[in-house]
Order: structure tokens, then sequence, then C-alpha cells
């Protein structure tokens, strides 16, 4: 074989090889998301979903609903969800239980807390103060919508366990229901939760 024959067979192999090297893996990577609540306060994952930027980069997406982050933390640490979308408190709470299997929080979802505050009647000219006295549902005690609520309320001079009747025996995804029931002066919500 002459020379020349060897350097095109061997560069043949070589390029051949290197295209070999460029297939796209088509298997895709399983991942399982629990989000605490389904919201429009977490849009930019739903057009990520709809948009397939998941697939894209080889990841096929399954997302679930914990309605509240104690349900969601059960999801990771008993592996039905690979990853959860919920405050931080529940990391905390599962860490200080002594859970064999700690959970890490890794990224910061967002820089402000989504939860509002929800009158039964129109109110004019709303002021903190007019929550004294008053019944609000404040979701799971421990919970971060209760969490938030009572540090805004200190903020305003206003303390939580002495003038507002905080009902914190109500599920982070039944607030909303036990209020259209007739629950409660006021109540603490999430945007969107369904």
């Amino acid at each position: 074989m002459s020379k020349r024959l060897i350097a095109v067979v061997t560069l043949l192999v070589i390029v051949l090889s290197a295209f070999g090297g460029c297939q796209k893996n088509t298997e895709m990577t399983k991942l399982t998301l629990n989000e605490v609540a389904h919201s429009i306060f977490y849009a930019p994952q739903y057009v990520a979903i709809e948009n397939g930027y998941f697939e894209e980069e080889g990841i096929e997406l399954t997302l679930e609903t914990g309605f509240g982050a104690d349900k969601t933390m059960t999801a990771v640490i008993s592996g039905e969800a690979d990853i959860g979308f919920m405050g931080a408190e529940a990391s905390v709470y599962a860490y200080q239980e002594g859970a064999n299997d700690v959970v890490t929080n890794f990224a910061q979802l967002t820089q402000r807390a989504g939860n509002f505050l929800v009158a039964r009647e129109p109110m004019e000219n709303f002021s903190w103060s007019d929550l004294e006295g008053k019944e609000v549902l404040g979701g799971r005690k421990g919970g971060m919508p209760q969490m938030v609520f009572e540090y805004i309320l200190r903020q305003n001079n206003i303390d939580p366990g002495t003038d507002v009747n905080i009902d914190q025996s109500i599920d982070f995804g039944s607030t909303a229901a036990a209020f259209s029931g007739g629950q409660g002066d006021f109540t603490v919500e999430f945007p969107g939760v369904k």
C-alpha cells in the first residue's frame, strides 16, 4: 500500500471517528419536580416546559404539585420527587427532625414572597392596624406564608400572638376554600393557587 493511500485511509478513519462522537444523545434524563403550589408566580418554569427547553437539554420533566412545603418535602424524602420547589423552612424542619437523607437547598427561585392578604369585605384606605382583633387564615404553623405574614405584622407594630387571631390549623392548599366557605375575616394567599 502506498504512503498516500495509508494517509487517506487514516484521515478518513479519524474524520469518521470525530463525526461518530458528535451524534446527539437521544436518551432523556427523567426528573420529577414537585412544586409547593401551581401558581402564576412560577410562570417562567411553565414557559420553559411549554417551549420544550427541558427536552432540548435532554430532560424529561414530570411536574407535580404538593400543595404545601410539608407535602413537597415528603415527596422528595420518599423518592417520589427528585426536586422540590418550596420554602427553605421545610429542609430546616426535616434536618431538625433527624432526617437520614438531608435535603440540600441549591437555588433561590424568587426574590420576594408572593403572598397577599385577602379581605372578606372591600376596604378603602387599608391599614395593617385594621387586622387587630380580626381572624386571619394564616396557613400551616411554621410554613413560609405564615412566617412572612408574622414578619410583616411585626414590621407594622402588631403582635401576631396577641393583636390578631391567626388560624394556623388549616393546610396551605385549603385556606382559600375555607375562606370561601365563610371562615376568617382575612386570609393569606398565594397567587393562582389551585
